[in-house]
């Protein structure tokens, strides 16, 4: 993997403050990122879905009286 100098130095700054290594930085880092592209494409996954079968008016009443508010 090749990183700019400026980054790897940014990284590792941020691994000291985090009391981590490089490389368990980069991996925590790898995972987030890797999560937050799923959450994305899961997203999207559902506006298509919606867009696809739109709500119908009424579709979710049933629910309404489950939904609790808190004061």
């Amino acid at each position: 993997m090749t990183l700019e100098e400026d980054l790897v130095a940014r990284v590792d700054r941020a691994a000291r403050k985090l009391r981590t290594s490089r490389s368990g930085f980069t991996r925590q880092a790898l995972r987030q990122a890797l999560s937050h592209l799923a959450a994305l494409d899961e997203e999207r996954r559902h506006r298509k879905g919606y867009e696809a079968r739109p709500v119908r008016r009424g579709e979710f009443d049933a629910w309404v009286a489950e939904q609790a508010w808190p004061d």
